[in-house]
């Protein structure tokens, strides 16, 4: 099921235990995952039509039950909502736009417009209709001054009208128009210029959901992420109605009667919450069907997983990365801008590398990934294989030059521990998410490494956080004093540009912002950028720029997969069905087998 650009809890991906020893040289290779997987299963026989789909959501915490995907912060709401929460396009195995979807998009270039076009039978699950307004009002709910939303981006503000609105200048967005009225089925934006991410899913300049107006219009736009109306009634238009919330822990769903598509195969839908360490054991008992999101089964499972006899597994390269992140600066709070803090004590790019540097991720892949993992080395994952940098090499082993780079930059050694060039003592807080056991044994070996090359880090709170604690603390305007750097994971979307990491970006939570970094992201989809070869460059210039700059560090990637029980029919990993997939999904039997 596609994702938009969202934070992920912790890079839980990695599963990896302390190594003894390591090496000190780099890679001169790119990394890659040794195992490879079907993209798809459909079991043999006829579907149950009674049946209900049993899913596991992998993680170590409560979800926190935001049901509006312009509020989602994490993944995690955005996996347990999924069967409702559909979106308003389909799209080809590439990604591209496609007619037939809940609404068809049309690019007009020369007008410089994008024509949605909502289907006649498209109704919310209480059998309102999906209207132009609903189109209309979701851009007021991420462009509002007083939004909490964390989904805008400067992509945005391409919408004539768009940037006033969201400076509080002006009370509606001049440039979104409903040609037949507020509940008529047709909106057409008008851009200061059209551009090439704009015929691919998730690229920013649209936002690809509806709001349901009418249901939420009393709601001040600032309370909506908690308001009874998204929390305890929220309306969905996809194959599914949620039926039962229990907090944190699980969603049940039953078929939408006003699904505008052929009635979901299934007759209903459980999402639970299962621990990281507990989620093998849980597969082995045949408790569930398959996992939603991209997390999933630690690899430190799969070799007990894999010989599961009614279990196939099912995997691709994920969209999406883990990546260590340096609070560089702030947030405005009055303005929505990320600003750089010269006083940050990791604003030296060199310590930044070092730290990069002394990270052992290829051994770690290795002997513990079982072939799942492997070595990010941008920040453009293997995934978008037009447009990640295949020369590059990111950040492999070099203690000898982890230690140079902070020779150079003046933090010398005093005793055990390096000084600030300025001859202060120098303790790093490293904030990481709690996540399996092995993960908490991965987190040590990096301590380890860095303090290798004489850097004392320590961990925010003297340990790893609880999810919703870590996003808190690296979610915040103003990063706390006990929080120098990170590790999290994205999931990227499925159109390749970095619009989280622009200057007003809420999900730049290092807040790093240049000049540079602004133009080159500009470059990826100026009218240029319509060539192929010149748009490709401009990404590569990109990944070489934020890997010297190391604001951000590019971790691990990993094989987005899942188990699929035996009973599951029509199970696939192509874009080409991922809106559509839960209605599609059946079930020969009334149990996992």
């Amino acid at each position: 099921m596609r994702k938009s650009k969202i934070a992920l809890a912790g890079a839980a991906v990695l599963s990896v235990v302390t190594l003894a020893a390591c090496s000190n040289g780099g890679s001169s290779s790119q990394p890659k995952t040794a195992v490879k997987m079907p993209k798809s299963y459909s079991a043999t026989g006829k579907i149950d039509k009674n049946a209900t789909l049993k899913l596991a959501e992998v993680n170590d915490a409560p979800f926190k039950g935001i049901t509006d995907p312009a509020m989602q912060s994490n993944a995690e709401d955005q996996d347990v909502f999924g069967p409702g929460n559909q979106g308003l396009f389909n799209v080809d195995k590439n990604y591209n736009y496609v007619n037939g979807g809940p609404a068809n998009i049309k690019m007009d270039k020369s007008a410089k417009t994008l024509t949605i076009t909502l289907r006649k039978d498209l109704k919310w699950s209480n059998g309102a209709q999906v209207t132009a307004k609903d189109v209309e009002y979701a851009y007021e709910v991420l462009a509002n001054k007083d939004s909490t939303s964390q989904q805008f981006s400067s992509n945005l503000e391409e919408i004539k009208g768009l940037k006033e609105y969201h400076e509080g200048k002006a009370s509606t967005i001049s440039g979104i128009e409903m040609p037949n009225g507020e509940k008529g089925k047709k909106v057409v934006i008008h851009y200061l210029a059209v551009n090439p991410a704009m015929k691919h899913s998730g690229n920013g300049f649209v936002w690809e959901s509806a709001e349901p107006y009418e249901h939420i219009k009393n709601v001040p736009i600032k309370n909506l992420a908690s308001a009874p109306e998204t929390r305890k009634d929220p309306l969905f238009y996809g194959p599914f109605k949620l039926k039962k919330l229990v907090a944190g822990e699980s969603t049940s769903w039953v078929r939408n009667p006003y699904y505008w598509g052929k009635k979901a195969n299934a007759k209903a839908v459980t999402i639970n919450v299962v621990s990281s360490s507990a989620a093998g054991s849980a597969f082995k008992s045949h408790k569930y069907d398959f996992t939603v999101g991209i997390q999933g089964i630690a690899a430190s499972q799969y070799p007990n997983v894999k010989k599961l006899s009614d279990y196939t597994n099912v995997g691709t390269p994920q969209l999406g990365y883990g990546y260590l992140g340096f609070m560089v600066g702030h947030m405005d709070s009055k303005t929505g801008m990320n600003v750089m803090d010269k006083d940050s004590k990791v604003a030296n790019k060199s310590l930044r590398q070092a730290i990069g540097y002394a990270m052992n991720v290829d051994a770690v892949e290795k002997k513990f990934g079982n072939g799942l993992g492997q070595r990010a080395t941008t920040l453009i994952p293997t995934g978008f294989s037009q447009y990640h940098d295949k020369k590059a090499k990111g950040f492999p082993l070099n203690i000898k030059k982890a230690n140079k780079l902070l020779d150079d930059a003046g933090y010398k050694k005093k005793g055990k521990w390096r000084q600030t060039p300025d001859g202060k003592k120098l303790v790093l807080h490293f904030a990481a998410m709690k996540s399996s056991s092995t993960h908490e044994q991965e987190i040590q070996n990096y301590l380890q490494q860095w303090h290798k090359i004489g850097l004392d880090v320590q961990l925010t709170g003297g340990k790893t956080m609880e999810m919703n604690s870590f996003y808190d603390a690296v979610q915040a305007p103003k990063p706390p004093k006990n929080v120098d750097f990170f590790e999290a994971a994205w999931s990227t979307g499925t159109e390749p540009t970095p619009t989280m990491y622009t200057a007003d970006a809420p999900f730049n939570m290092g807040h790093f912002v240049s000049k540079k970094n602004t133009q080159l992201i500009k470059d990826m989809n100026n009218q240029k950028a319509f060539n192929d070869s010149y748009r490709k460059t401009q990404f590569n210039d990109w990944q070489e720029y934020m890997n010297q700059q190391a604001a951000y560090v590019p971790e691990s990637e990993s094989l987005n997969w899942t188990p699929v029980n035996h009973r599951i029919k029509n199970f696939t990993d192509d874009p080409a069905h991922s809106n559509t997939q839960y209605a599609e999904l059946g079930a020969t039997t009334s149990n996992p087998k």
